[in-house]
């Protein structure tokens, strides 16, 4: 078990005695199916970390948070954890102890040895908080594999792929990927240290950019045309994209096991067509900016499922295949799948936990892939196959179980 994390309480004093220099991370082992096949990733997101850091509670909820973290990886044992963003609440972190915060977060991953992945989400983008900070700091420890590989200026910071090699590859210089994992930052929030003309923090676009866009499309399509085959892959946001808020109204409790209890808040919205930023006003409900990302998700083969959080009282999956109204995109049956709420920062009392997706390396060629929600208290809810009869399957319904902060 995780030693008893004081860390949060006594952030003022807390050195990482397990901090290394960075460049260690890029000896980290390739990523490989185990000898059973087997490959599992675990879903973490809107941990919130500081929200209520001036009051008595915001110690001993991010306490809690971090203890979900660890229950959760002592009852299944993951290849690789991804941290799904809203890491920390910027908008009330100091400049000089923002990313202090980061240290709490990964001990439970250090301690275990486990090795992680980051998006960046809109409350990791603040005038307080830099996303690039986040990155430095979690370089501070063994077992980071977050990256940034879109150095364009509007581009975000957590944007890369991971690959998965096959379990019977010796040597991943001369092999091609068995899956590919694909991370995008859906920026938001505001700039870092960038006030507006009357001193207010300047509002960032809330969807993944286009020239993420145009890198993901380029880059998958070079990792297909060397393999001469469509890789199988995984992709992982913060912020729903648009098709999001069409799904939910299909959403059968039986078909789509999972908490639905809140209107999906999408990428793109409060923003109107010319680019600015207008929550109050009805005509910028949504932008339509992210119509670009979602083309590219709709129609890159072989992409099996987008995993994401943001609405933390939403857990359901839905199989995305037909057409996004009023976009003209036609997706080819991409599963798009919220997370569990994690921390006990954030809004919303539903029970906590994570998302274990688990893949099979003889199951990849029909593009299949198991997950459900392992909870605080140990339970397994949701438990469902992505596979081509998705959304008509039948699934016992998930209770819409709270936990309360004692």
């Amino acid at each position: 078990m995780v030693r008893s994390i004081l860390l949060v309480a006594a952030l003022a004093g807390f050195t990482h005695q397990t901090a290394i220099p960075c460049t260690t991370n890029a000896k980290l082992p390739s990523l490989k199916f185990r000898d059973d096949g087997k490959f599992q990733i675990a879903v973490f997101s809107d941990f919130h970390l500081a929200e209520s850091a001036a009051t008595p509670r915001g110690p001993k909820q991010d306490n809690k948070t971090i203890q979900v973290m660890a229950d959760v990886l002592d009852k299944d044992r993951p290849d690789l954890v991804v941290l799904n963003g809203d890491l920390i609440t910027g908008e009330v972190t100091l400049k000089d102890n923002s990313t202090d915060y980061i240290d709490p977060l990964v001990a439970p991953l250090v301690e275990r040895n486990l090795t992680w992945a980051s998006t960046y989400g809109n409350h990791d983008h603040t005038f307080s908080l830099s996303a690039e900070n986040i990155f430095n700091r979690e370089h501070e420890y063994v077992g980071a594999r977050t990256q940034r590989m879109v150095r364009t200026a509007e581009a975000g910071v957590s944007n890369y792929f991971l690959p998965v090699y096959a379990r019977s590859c010796r040597d991943t210089t001369a092999c091609d990927p068995e899956l590919l994992l694909w991370f995008f930052d859906s920026r938001g929030g505001a700039y870092y240290q960038r006030p507006t003309a009357a001193g207010a923090p300047t509002p960032q676009p809330n969807w993944v950019d286009t020239t993420v866009v145009e890198w993901f499309q380029g880059t998958n399509a070079a990792f297909v045309q060397r393999a001469g085959r469509v890789i199988p892959s995984l992709a992982f946001v913060h912020i729903p994209p648009n098709a999001t808020s069409h799904a939910q109204r299909r959403i059968r409790p039986n078909r789509n096991p999972g908490i639905d209890l809140e209107q999906v808040s999408q990428q793109s919205q409060g923003w109107c067509a010319n680019g600015t930023q207008d929550w109050d006003n009805p005509r910028c409900r949504y932008g339509g900016f992210d119509v670009p990302f979602m083309k590219a998700l709709a129609t890159t083969p072989g992409l099996m499922g987008l995993f994401y959080g943001h609405d933390h009282a939403n857990t359901w999956c839905y199989r995305w295949d037909g057409e996004v109204p009023g976009t003209g995109i036609v997706a080819r049956g991409i599963n798009l799948c919220y997370g569990q709420h994690t921390g006990y920062g954030g809004y919303g009392d539903f029970i906590r936990g994570g998302r274990e997706i688990v893949l099979d390396e003889g199951r990849l060629k029909r593009f299949e892939v198991d997950t459900y929600m392992r909870l605080e208290d140990g339970r397994t809810v949701g438990a469902v196959s992505l596979n081509a009869t998705f959304n008509r399957d039948w699934y016992p319904a998930t209770p819409n179980d709270q936990t309360k902060l004692e």
